[in-house]
């Protein structure tokens, strides 16, 4: 059964997950260039909790949110990578640049955001709280970074890595 799950499926788990008792985490980001950062944060996440839905951005989010030529890999390919964590229930890709609407929908038991933010700094925090939920930030100390991932790349093989003159 594959994780990746439409908007208006997530909300039936969600539903379905409150009304047996359980605790809904959601977390959410980019996810472009999957590295330990993003696997330690989706873990701390689901120890919140039974159940762990994912939010994805979508490739024109990560525009927004990353500048040009971001993301790297598309949002598809993203979510199958995320959903292969044995961490992550379920996976769902949104459009918008903070997960305000997921939450709003989903209303989940915890929000959780990686140790990039503070409990205070979390931009979906006053959404959370009037859904009834807390926020909670998990993950090892911001070490880690696609940005950082693709400097180092660029770094050692240049520019032209990759492009069929190069190889």
């Amino acid at each position: 059964m594959s994780k990746m799950v439409s908007l208006e499926e997530a909300r039936a788990l969600a539903e379905a997950a409150r009304a047996e008792g359980k605790r809904l985490v959601l977390a959410n980001g980019c996810f472009d260039l999957l590295h330990v950062g993003h696997v330690r944060y989706l873990a701390g996440a689901k120890a919140l909790g039974d159940l762990l839905v994912v939010g994805v951005n979508s490739d024109a989010a990560v525009a927004r949110l990353k500048g040009p030529g971001r993301p790297i890999v598309g949002e598809a390919e993203r979510a199958e990578i995320v959903g292969a964590l044995g961490c992550v229930d379920h996976v769902v890709i949104f459009d918008e640049l903070t997960a305000d609407r997921l939450v709003e929908i989903l209303r989940p038991a915890v929000h959780a955001k990686g140790t990039d933010y503070t409990p205070g700094t979390i931009p979906e925090r006053a959404t959370v709280h009037a859904a009834g939920g807390k926020v909670a930030v998990t993950g090892d100390p911001k070490g880690h970074s696609t940005r950082d991932l693709i400097a180092i790349i660029l770094a050692r093989f240049g520019q032209g890595c990759g492009s069929p003159s190069s190889s």
